[in-house]
């Protein structure tokens, strides 16, 4: 790697840095959030939604749109996007206020971030230097959510606004690095009469967002209602289909799903993503509401989760190299259904070292799963797509989180019989159950690629 190739890799990690810093500082403000602005937990769950449901809705079109218009160019101008909207939240008085600035920065993400990626895995070559990048790549991120969580703590403790305005003050400096170390060569040729699936774009965006509705609301409205929010969110993923196979520019070219290692990552890692943002949201909510700790006192119980931030671009690619990213990333998931199973129990007073083993266990199956799930999703796929694997990859994720979300507040709020606090506790364990069993699936989905090492290329 030259002085150039670590400069660009570090403006990209700085700005998978930031991505992850921003949520993870929300997620430890949310009860200050809910006390401040007087938001249900429904509501409140939609602060987090609206941002991934953006992230996820229009993400498919951002890296569409890195591959048509330059990745470079699409990267450095969402990126000034994200750094507005950002500190926008900051200023909210309301709950809508607050929800609709977490949704454009969402999509100002949905930009950046499969931009951003696909800058990395054109610039490295197919094998190890490629691997290298972004398994550092993929840790870098986690460690900005490790941080986020301590310095989320201790601006929450001043004021919850604060944790909105410092991500700007971060943006500001990589938007000014990106300027300057990014290269215009990394821009590709834009094939002459191509054009972003604005169509394609809609519909996808739209069934994404009517089926986590449905989810979200299938606790308290009427099972008609239900079934009619589902049957509209199926719809569109059908007419989304047919526009793409009509279209001579199709947003998604869906001969790529003829690449079995492709639909295992991308599914893994939306599995993956539910499993993980149920979880910690309901340990945050239990941490923080039902136990009565301080915001630092739950950031900094939940900091041993960044283990991945050391272990990731250190003993990974130790494993990848040896094993194979498919065995590393099974085994990755089956530590993550261990740390559910283990959280599972929870009773009101347990001290924190109970807690430790499955804090530890999520840590350490991130470190495993998330990175070489990256290559997994975007090995064999050709550079002028590189774009596309990444919007479907970080599309996959937000689905992943926001479904997970919406389903494990939906489960808790339905088991939670009564105001007492042991109903509120046992609403809690039964939310806790998802996660398990969406980890325990990823594994079996997983499983299926225990045999390969690299995938074949993804046929034209």
């Amino acid at each position: 790697m030259t002085k150039r190739d670590w400069g660009v890799l570090f403006v990209l990690c700085g700005a998978i840095f930031l991505e992850g810093i921003d949520i993870a500082m929300l997620n430890i403000a949310l009860p200050a959030i809910r006390a401040d602005l007087g938001m249900t937990t429904g509501e409140l769950q939609w602060v987090v939604s609206a941002y991934v449901l953006g992230y996820g809705g229009f993400m498919l079109v951002g890296g569409r749109a890195a591959d048509l218009f330059g990745r470079r160019r699409v990267f450095v101008g969402w990126l000034a996007v994200f750094l507005l909207f950002s500190g926008l939240g900051g200023f909210a008085e309301e709950g809508w206020v607050l929800i609709v600035a977490r949704f454009v920065t969402g999509v100002s993400a949905a930009f950046m971030t499969p931009a951003g990626l696909s800058i990395i895995t054109t610039r490295f070559a197919e094998g190890a230097a490629r691997d290298r990048a972004l398994l550092i790549y993929s840790g870098t991120a986690a460690g900005g959510f490790s941080v986020g969580l301590v310095i989320g703590g201790l601006l929450t403790a001043v004021d919850w606004r604060w944790v909105f305005g410092a991500p700007v003050v971060l943006a500001a400096i990589i938007l000014t690095a990106a300027l300057i170390l990014i290269p215009r060569a990394a821009e590709p040729e834009r094939v002459p009469g191509s054009r972003v699936d604005l169509g394609g774009g809609a519909a996808i965006t739209g069934a994404i967002v009517l089926l986590v509705l449905g989810v979200e609301r299938a606790s308290h409205v009427g099972l008609g209602t239900t079934l009619a929010t589902f049957a509209a969110g199926l719809a569109a993923l059908a007419l989304f289909v047919t526009i793409e196979r009509r279209t001579a520019h199709p947003l998604v070219r869906l001969g790529i799903f003829r690449s079995a290692a492709l639909i295992r990552a991308n599914l893994g890692t939306l599995l993956m993503a539910a499993a993980f943002f149920g979880f910690q949201f309901l340990v945050v909510l239990y941490m923080q509401e039902w136990r009565g700790w301080s915001t630092l006192e739950t950031s900094l119980a939940l900091l041993v989760m960044g283990i991945d931030v050391i272990i990731a671009p250190t003993l990974t690619p130790v494993l990848v190299r040896r094993f194979g990213t498919g065995r590393v990333i099974f085994g990755g998931l089956v530590m993550a259904a261990v740390a559910y199973a283990l959280f599972l129990p929870v009773s009101g007073d347990w001290a924190y070292a109970v807690m430790l083993p499955s804090l530890l266990l999520i840590g350490l199956s991130f470190s495993f799963a998330y990175g070489p799930l990256t290559i997994a999703a975007t090995d064999g796929v050709a550079e002028k797509e590189q774009g596309l694997a990444g919007g479907l990859l970080y599309t996959s994720f937000q689905f992943g989180a926001a479904l997970g979300l919406s389903a494990v507040t939906a489960i808790s709020v339905a088991a939670t019989d009564g105001t007492s606090p042991a109903a509120v506790l046992d609403g809690y364990r039964a939310g806790l159950v998802l996660p398990l069993a969406l980890a325990v699936i990823a594994a079996v989905v997983s499983a299926f690629g225990l045999r390969s090492r690299r995938p074949v290329p993804v046929p034209a």
